[in-house]
């Protein structure tokens, strides 16, 4: 039995605002009339939203630390991150499909009330951790870019993000776009990256493939990098985005709509992959010989510019620049994904947008280290991560919930050894963090 599909009042665009051309293009392709790429294009859109949690300012500076201190060598914990989150992406995307509404709206309706408010709190606590880090990127990009102080870098961000964010009022498709436009711009600031910084590719390649763990140090920061992948509000957002499509009417189109789902989320998320390991070979090439023990990301662009040159350091703020205010802006849409979900409330975004900031003002204020407080915010991720992970996991696995697309043993099996590696990891990560 399929479980039957309804438009549910927790997607994140405006009911009714998707064009007409998208729409009978998304028809044609449900019904077959269109083939190939073709066919996917009306469904791009929440694989890339969902993308910019994989490559947000959390990225940057564990990353620059992995590639300083350990040159290639854990260029694999990033690949196999990187499988993983494709995975539960394609779990989230999945399950927002076949049952018309998102993880947070399921727990809700499954799951006991006090384990609803506890999930609900702990992701609203994660939302202003999430934000930490990413305003804090985007204005540390901003202030060195524009050479503005930090808090002018702050109010820049926030008015770029509150700008891109009101194109949802004229649907989802111009919002996505925007989105898309700035996943594309990371990605070709380190094309460029790779292209200007000298790499060993032989050694790049066999690192990729070849796990290595150095010393106690390196598993501490293989920690760092794979908690700083899986995000947990990208796994409520994607679930909510996979709403705002036209819904299958039957089986068949359903199928096939998950079969395209799972296509975006490969390229996607290769594409975030990608990312990753070029920002860990850059800072190989840059820092590992020279500077291996750095850590902050002010000074690794400054350390950027005399060693690779101008146009190096220009790419990389302008990466972290579009990393910040992008990953603010899903961010925010997360956020109002999990409150509707939920609680089924819905906060204004400039009310969610200054309530979210007001840490990332704070540590402004109080004179905090940047790159540390970016640190610590994905210490607190980490406390939230297991919550949405192991829900993902249950429901997909529920014969109620999903219908003949329950998960399969096999899948299962290999889903719960990721969940177990990842909780795993992370309750290393917040030990060590204390120790």
């Amino acid at each position: 039995m399929i479980p039957v599909t309804s438009k549910p009042a927790g997607g994140f665009a405006l009911p009714g605002l998707s064009t007409a051309r998208t729409d009978s293009a998304a028809c044609a392709a449900l019904e077959g009339r269109r083939t190939g790429v073709a066919a996917l294009l009306p469904f791009v859109g929440p694989a890339v939203i969902a993308s910019i949690g994989y490559m947000d300012p959390g990225n940057f500076a564990t990353n620059i630390q992995a590639g300083a201190a350990y040159g290639y060598r854990l260029l694999w914990v990033v690949l196999a991150a990187n499988a993983i989150a494709m995975l539960f992406q394609a779990m989230s995307a999945k399950l927002g499909i076949v049952t018309g509404r998102n993880l947070a709206e399921l727990c809700r309706d499954r799951f006991p009330a006090p384990v609803v408010w506890g999930m609900w709190i702990a992701s609203e606590i994660a939302a202003m951790a999430t934000d930490l880090a990413e305003f804090l990127g985007g204005a540390l990009a901003f202030g060195l870019l524009c050479h503005l102080s930090l808090f002018a870098g702050m109010i820049a961000t926030a008015f770029a993000t509150c700008a891109i964010l009101a194109l949802e009022r004229r649907g989802f498709r111009p919002l996505e776009a925007a989105i898309g436009a700035l996943v594309g711009v990371i990605g070709a600031c380190y094309l460029g990256e790779l292209l200007i910084a000298p790499q060993d590719w032989r050694a790049a390649a066999f690192h990729l493939v070849v796990p290595q763990i150095p010393d106690h140090a390196a598993l501490t920061i293989a920690v760092g990098i794979v908690g700083a992948t899986i995000m947990p509000h990208t796994l409520y957002l994607h679930s909510g985005l996979t709403q705002d499509r036209t819904p299958p009417r039957d089986d068949a189109q359903r199928r096939r709509l998950v079969r395209f789902s799972n296509r975006e989320v490969v390229v996607a998320l290769g594409l975030a992959g990608f990312v990753n390991l070029a920002m860990v070979m850059m800072a190989s090439s840059a820092f590992h010989l020279g500077a291996p023990g750095m850590t902050d990301i002010g000074d690794a662009y400054r350390t950027l510019v005399p060693v690779l040159g101008p146009a190096a350091g220009a790419l990389f703020l302008v990466a972290l620049l579009t990393s910040g205010v992008s990953s603010s802006v899903v961010g925010t849409m997360a956020g109002q994904v999990v409150m509707q979900g939920f609680i089924h409330r819905r906060l204004p975004v400039w009310v969610r947008r200054a309530v979210t900031v007001v840490p990332a003002f704070a540590v402004v204020a109080l004179g905090c280290d940047v790159t540390r407080a970016m640190v610590a915010s994905q210490v607190v991720l980490s406390f939230v991560l297991p919550m949405p992970m192991i829900a993902l996991l249950m429901l997909s696995a529920r014969e109620d919930v999903m219908g003949a697309y329950a998960m399969r043993m096999p899948l299962r099996i290999v889903a719960g050894a990721a969940t177990v590696a990842i909780v795993g990891l992370n309750a290393y990560l917040v030990w060590a963090a204390f120790a």
